[in-house]
Formats: C-alpha cells, structure tokens, sequence
C-alpha cells in the first residue's frame, strides 16, 4: 500500500519504486515507528480527534503487529515502500478503517524524522554502554600495571619511560571525552519533531507537548520546517563516532606493533588472532588490523551526509533518505569495534620484561640523567650536552647508561657520584614525576582514585 497513490493514474515503473524505497533498511525501526504511532494517537485522543474507543483499538492492533514482528510470524513485507507505510497498510488490514485514521494529523516527514531520534537516541545508549565497558577494562589494567615500566615515544622514538598504566590511562581519557560527546549530542538532539507535519504544521489542535512528554523528550521542536529538514545531529553522531574510531584505530595501531615480534610487549589470545594459510609460524593481530581499516567506513559516512546536506533548501528533499544506511552501518561498525577490541584488550599478555628492557635500552632515562647533573649545580643546556656526548658514547660501545662505570662517567663530568645510578632507575624516573596527570605512582594512584569514582557514578 502506498500512502500516496490518490492522485495518480499509472503505476509507478518497477525500477523507480525500489530506487525510492527505504524498506530494506529502514525496516530496523519498526519498534519506534510503532512507539511514535502510539504517543500519536494516544495524544490525539487526548485532543478530541479520536475517540477513546478508536484509540484503544489502534494501539492494540500496533501492539500485536510489533510483537508478531520481533516474533517472526510477520515478515516484514520488503516489497513494501518503507517502514511506515508497511505497519500502516497491516493496521489497516487487521483492524479495518479505524486504522485509517492512524496519519491524521501526520506526515510521513515528521514521522521518519521522529524514528530516526529515537532509534539514534537507543542506540547512543547502547554505544555509551559499551564505551563505559571498556572503560572498566582498562581501569583495571591500570590498577593491575602500576608498576610495570615501558618507554614512552615521541615521532615512534623512544623518549622518556612511563607505565602501561599511565599509557592505558591516555585511552581512558579518550573513551570519557567520546561518551560526554555522546552525552551532549543526545541533549541537543531531545526534542520532538511529531506535529511538524509536511514542513508547516497541521490544522489539527494537536498538543505537541503532551506527544514529546509521551516519548521522553525534554519538549516540541519549535520550527516545523527545520523540525522535518534537521539532520545536524546525525552530523554530529557520525562525527562522535568517528573520532570513537580514531582512538580505536590509535590504540590498534599500538596493539599491532606491540605484538610484533620485534617488539614482544604482548601476545594477543588465540581467540582474537588468525594465523595464514602458508605460514604456520604467523598469528595475526587481524581484529586491531580490521578495526584500523573500518575507521575509514565511519568516516566515509560523515562525509557522505555532510555531501548530501550541504546544498539542500528548506525543507524536506528525498535526498535526505540518503542519511539512514551510511548512519546504520556506522553504528553497527563502532559497536562491533568496541565489543571485539574489549575482548582482545582483557584477553591480552603483557611481558612485563620485554617492556622494562627496551626501556632501559633506549636511553629513555637521559632526560633524569641531564637532570641529576642540574642538581649538582651545572646549567641545564650544558647538562644536555655532556648527556648527549655520553649517549654518543654509550651508541658507540653498545652499552646503556645503567652499564657505564663511574669513572667512565666522570670522564664528561667531575660532578658524577655512584648516585647516578639511583637517580637514572626506570623507577626513579618514573616515580619523581608525580604531578597530577604524570606517570608516578603517587599520581597515577590518584587518577585511578579519581576514575573509580567516574566509573561509579556515571550510569
């Protein structure tokens, strides 16, 4: 059934009908189409536009028809042209004409456009909850790696040691910012568009307040040409998940090199690792390969709507169906991605050796040494120089800075003592720098205090 066929004598041509139909993908919303359909009459009824009777049999009717749907003893018809028409046309069937007064009052325009918010509005819930998830994850890595040292890097070069905890925390801090753009996206985009009609509202003494407090939004829309022709929060959302992606496909980016054989900071489990079909010796980090690659998925459909909507006029133009299945992927590829790289991060080893060892390997200490000849009284720039004299002689004997005698050390400076060799320990580096956000242990235990307390009270 169309809902618009009256004032046409001929069929539209095969191939035009699915080019215009959204049925195969904007059958995903049924459950919201049903709950909008339902505040609708519900608050028509309240207005005097059906009676109570009309009222109970259409809600029961679209009760029945969402139930045997999520059941499966109602395909969705996909010859059908979308979504609404589908649950319009099988109303009507079961229940007779008072399915027909369903749309009063209602455009297809503010329907989708109430559909779209409410599925996206479930489904910034269900990424919130899965950014959260592993936020817990690496909050308990962190309190687990306090302690555990590997060098930091700068351009891929080793600069400075940290902890896995403090590394890990970066990613944290990363995964808070993603739910608070959640979190702002879901508050901006919580008002209802229901009433707007085609673009200019109706002559139906709808109260829109009513129909948003039904719906759980904070109120109407206040323009019905902007209410049926808005899509920046879809903008927004593929921009959120997007930078989701980016932090994913950072961390990935590490988890790969990490395993590799040349590093050895980690293994990844079986179960989230693929071998080759000729090399028997390869596990492959292939679930952070395929995280990586989907980013540019996500991204792909940021600028496809940000393409489609850049030239439009007010108010609604079909082009704007183009917003669903770039969005519907994007969701479903960040919540597989999220899901997968939790499971591959709590399931990973950490070689605890392997990491102190490039640490101590990579001259990642000579900022500490250059500080420790500060405190015996020598200009920082002049410590810089004989540190980057003696690490030219370390390079050239292959040996690190822990290795070097103390008489070899005084050979650059008088000023050297044997406690150089405390003030240059991967646990004296780390563990002086202890300023809120640094990796000592004092101020990394206070981050985790801090971040048990988020974990706690965010829901």
């Amino acid at each position: 059934m169309k809902l618009w066929g009256g004032r046409f004598t001929k069929e539209t041509n095969e191939m035009v009908h699915h080019f215009n139909a959204s049925i195969s993908y904007d059958s995903r919303f049924y459950s919201q189409d049903i709950m909008g359909s339902i505040a609708h009459v519900t608050m028509l009824a309240k207005s005097g536009i059906l009676t109570d009777g009309e009222k109970e049999l259409i809600i029961d009717g679209l009760k029945g028809i969402e139930d045997d749907i999520t059941s499966g003893s109602l395909p969705i018809d996909m010859e059908s042209e979308d979504i609404h028409s589908f649950i319009e046309a099988e109303l009507i069937n079961r229940i007779g004409d008072a399915g027909k007064k369903l749309h009063t009052g209602r455009s297809r325009n503010d329907q989708v456009a109430l559909d779209m918010k409410l599925y996206i509005r479930e489904e910034i819930g269900n990424i919130d909850f899965l950014l959260k998830k592993i936020i817990i994850t690496l909050h308990e890595l962190m309190k687990a790696h306090t302690q555990t040292y590997l060098p930091g890097f700068t351009h891929l070069q080793k600069a400075q040691p940290v902890t896995l905890a403090h590394h890990l925390g970066a990613y944290v801090e990363m995964f808070k910012r993603d739910r608070s753009r959640l979190s702002d996206i879901y508050k901006r985009m919580n008002l209802c568009p229901l009433g707007s009609g085609a673009l200019a509202g109706t002559t139906y003494p709808l109260d829109r307040d009513y129909t948003a407090e039904l719906l759980g939004f904070d109120g109407p829309t206040l323009n019905s040409m902007d209410s049926v022709s808005d899509r920046d929060y879809l903008i927004e959302l593929l921009s959120a998940l997007s930078t989701i992606m980016i932090h994913l496909s950072r961390f990935s980016e590490e988890i790969i090199i990490w395993n590799s054989n040349e590093y050895q900071f980690i293994e990844l489990d079986d179960g989230y690792s693929t071998g080759s079909s000729i090399m028997p010796q390869k596990k492959n980090p292939d679930i952070a390969e395929l995280v990586r690659g989907k980013t540019g998925r996500v991204y792909g459909a940021l600028i496809a709507l940000l393409t489609t909507m850049k030239s439009l006029p007010l108010a609604y133009n079909k082009d704007m169906q183009e917003d669903k299945e770039g969005t519907f992927d994007a969701i479903d590829t960040v919540k597989t991605s999220l899901s997968l790289f939790d499971g591959m991060v709590s399931t990973l080893k950490v070689n605890k050796s392997k990491m102190a060892y490039s640490a101590k390997n990579g001259f990642t200490n000579a900022t500490d040494a250059a500080d420790y000849l500060v405190q015996k009284g020598i200009p920082f720039r002049d410590a810089h120089s004989i540190i980057g004299q003696i690490i030219l002689y370390c390079i050239d004997k292959n040996i690190s800075l822990e290795d070097m005698k103390l008489e070899e050390y005084k050979e650059y400076s008088p000023v050297f003592e044997a406690d150089i060799y405390d003030a240059i320990s991967l646990e004296a580096c780390v563990n002086k720098r202890n300023t809120i956000g640094a990796p000592g242990l004092e101020a990394i235990n206070k981050v985790i205090e801090i971040n048990e307390a988020y974990i706690n009270s965010s829901k």
